[in-house]
């Protein structure tokens, strides 16, 4: 099975899911799961689909302010990456995961979908899909065109 690359953009109430072609070109959405911090199902069912999908590489968007600080969407992002990491590692899957800068990729994903004739309100069911594969298409583009990817590893202890 050919690794795949993941992207992930975390909300509040929903994380957006999309993943690569065998190739790397092309990132496509996947779903959109129900965040649940109480029992972490939105957790578990993403290591399943990355288990399932034979995904190794998972990009979790990093949303900084404009001007590039950390805000608390920020915080709650990189939390999600560390227990995202920390959880893979207990299971013992081979994973590799890491926060990458996405300065608006939900405006973005609004106005593409707002451009592609949706109403605002069909938006909330796949905004966080349209997230999650901008996040990962800014790193399959990098990695064309060879360019360096601007992203820091989540390190597990």
């Amino acid at each position: 099975m050919p690794e795949l690359a993941m992207g992930v953009d975390v909300g509040l109430a929903r994380v957006g899911v999309a993943v690569s072609d065998p190739h790397g070109v092309l990132a496509t959405p996947v779903m959109t799961l129900r965040r649940d911090a109480k029992k972490n199902s939105d957790l578990r069912m993403l290591l399943r689909i990355i288990a399932d999908r034979g995904v190794s590489e998972v990009f979790v968007g990093e949303p900084r302010s404009l001007s590039g600080q950390d805000t608390e969407s920020t915080r709650m992002a990189r939390a999600y990456a560390i227990d995202l990491a920390e959880r893979a590692h207990e299971a013992q899957q081979e994973l590799s995961v890491y926060l990458i800068d996405e300065r608006l990729s939900t405006v973005s994903a609004h106005r593409m979908l707002h451009e592609s004739g949706r109403k605002m309100q069909q938006h909330r069911e796949v905004v966080d899909q349209v997230a999650a594969v901008n996040i990962l298409q800014q790193v399959l583009d990098a990695r064309r065109n060879d360019a360096r990817v601007q992203a820091s590893r989540v390190v597990v202890k």
